[in-house]
């Protein structure tokens, strides 16, 4: 398997990404988006961070990430925070949905 392929079964690997949980500065360093940004977009209510101990660091999960990268790309693209916010939310209910759907196609491998 070349990398390519691996790289792509990383996004596959439905275990690790239910485990990816990284804190705000990590998430800062992948995808350049500043803290205070994150912070603010978390305020707006456009993402939220993983429950934790009141004053412990923020840390977000794999969707939130997400979020945050297409909102960063809708605004750079020249649309609002809130058209941004409000585009993507579209986005990932239509993905859930025919996610949802793929997954109920998929047989149980107990069968």
């Amino acid at each position: 398997m070349n990398e390519k392929d691996q790289n792509l079964n990383a996004l596959l690997d439905f275990d690790l990404l239910k485990k990816l949980v990284v804190g705000i500065g990590e998430v800062s360093k992948i995808t350049g988006i500043p803290t205070r940004k994150i912070r603010y977009w978390e305020e707006k209510g456009a993402i939220q961070s993983e429950s934790g101990a009141e004053g412990s660091t923020r840390r977000y999960n794999y969707l939130n990430v997400k979020k945050m990268l297409l909102i960063q790309e809708m605004m750079d693209e020249g649309f609002t925070l809130d058209a941004a916010i409000k585009k993507v939310e579209k986005r990932m209910v239509t993905l859930n949905e025919a996610f949802r759907k793929l997954a109920d196609m998929v047989p149980d491998s107990e069968e």
